[in-house]
């Protein structure tokens, strides 16, 4: 295989829900060959037409908190921005001031030190995880605290800051809700459901929520989840809070994860999906089987789905002779008619380039032409033509 000619990725069919920075992400996949359904699975409310964090930041300014975490840079500049817009400013500004303000890492620090505040404390690593330790071990009876949220559940923190016997006010910055127009979501989930997708990435957890009520919406729940379970099928999720909703409805395999960011991300697709691939040694030449493609040798062959549909058959067990009946039942929605089988195969044989990777065997079927002593029940002498 050639991945400097082709891409890491040639072949494959990338899902990707984000709708916050997808281009980055997208042009990343597709430099590298992959084929991008982009669906996002949410949208973002506009912080100035949001007016549930216009009702907290009040609140706050009349009511002020014994603490606050602040737990993103990019969401703890929006909210400030925002309460600038609404007249509110200064006002939250001097409410900062006066309480114990804890910034989650450095990113956030230096947010926060560019409002002209300064943090009572800061952990060296971006661990939320160390925020609550601190919270709990100084005692939080009795104390209310304010949570600067970004659209990402906090699992556990609430909770246990609750269970402390603090009182907790949520801080909704960015708030994500589902997106206007459901039909590139349609489109992805009808896609996965189908297995023509060979990965799906999410960068929030509410994106991967989002994108799971849609299909519980549409019937498609358990299809979609049976396909994210595969093991041929991936995901990739940045980070271990993104991906908690398909931990917790998916079952089966976990979800894999990257290092935060597209860059990442990206690599690991870049090294998994192709290793991922079915590698056969067929007529004398390397066929290796992706998602909507082939490489016979190191020329990329695009295959249409039926034609993936029975090479996937063959593939299954190769050098041994499948049934046309059997093709037929892996052809999707291809009825009772074993000519689809013919049809499909012409098809598929045109394709791939070389029509001698697959025999036909008179009276029963078709097999992949595996090299001599590559498999099992490979008999030269089986009526082949």
């Amino acid at each position: 295989m050639d991945d400097a000619t082709h891409g890491p990725l040639a072949g494959f069919t990338v899902g990707v829900t984000a709708a916050r920075r997808a281009d980055e992400l997208i042009a990343l996949l597709r430099r590298r060959g992959a084929a991008v359904i982009h669906a996002p699975a949410l949208r973002i409310v506009p912080l100035a037409d949001d007016g549930e964090l216009m009702a907290a930041t009040k609140e706050l300014v009349d009511n002020p908190p014994d603490a606050v975490v602040a737990t993103t840079a990019i969401g703890f500049r929006g909210w400030i921005e925002a309460a600038d817009g609404w007249g509110i400013g200064e006002q939250l500004l001097e409410r900062l001031r006066t309480t114990e303000l804890l910034a989650r890492g450095p990113k956030v620090k230096g947010a926060v030190r560019a409002a002209g505040l300064v943090e009572a404390w800061s952990p060296q690593s971006e661990s939320l995880a160390e925020v609550l330790d601190r919270l709990l071990a100084g005692g939080v009876a009795g104390r209310r605290i304010a949570l600067q949220l970004h659209g990402e559940p906090l699992p556990g923190f609430v909770e246990a800051l609750r269970d402390g016997g603090a009182e907790v006010v949520p801080v909704p910055v960015y708030r994500w809700m589902p997106p206007e127009d459901l039909a590139p979501l349609d489109r992805l989930l009808d896609a996965i459901a189908v297995g023509a997708v060979d990965a799906v990435s999410f960068t929030s957890a509410p994106a991967a929520a989002s994108l799971l009520s849609r299909a519980a919406e549409r019937g498609l729940r358990e299809a979609v989840l049976e396909a994210l379970r595969g093991t041929r099928r991936g995901r990739r999720c940045v980070g271990p809070v993104t991906a908690l909703p398909l931990q917790a409805e998916g079952g089966g395999n976990r979800p894999s994860r990257s290092g935060f960011g597209s860059g990442p991300l990206v690599q690991v697709l870049c090294r998994e999906l192709p290793g991922r691939a079915r590698v056969l040694p067929v007529a004398g030449h390397r066929l290796e089987i992706r998602g909507h493609a082939v490489l016979v040798d190191d020329g990329l062959r695009p295959v249409p789905p039926a034609g993936m549909a029975l090479l996937a058959a063959l593939a299954r067990r190769p050098g041994w002779v499948v049934s046309r009946a059997e093709l037929l039942r892996a052809l999707p929605g291809a009825g009772t008619d074993e000519h689809a089988v013919e049809t499909a195969m012409a098809r598929l044989r045109a394709a791939l380039g070389a029509p001698r990777l697959i025999q036909t065997v008179v009276k029963r079927g078709y097999r992949l032409s595996l090299d001599a002593g590559e498999g099992e029940g490979w008999n030269a002498a089986a009526g082949v033509r």
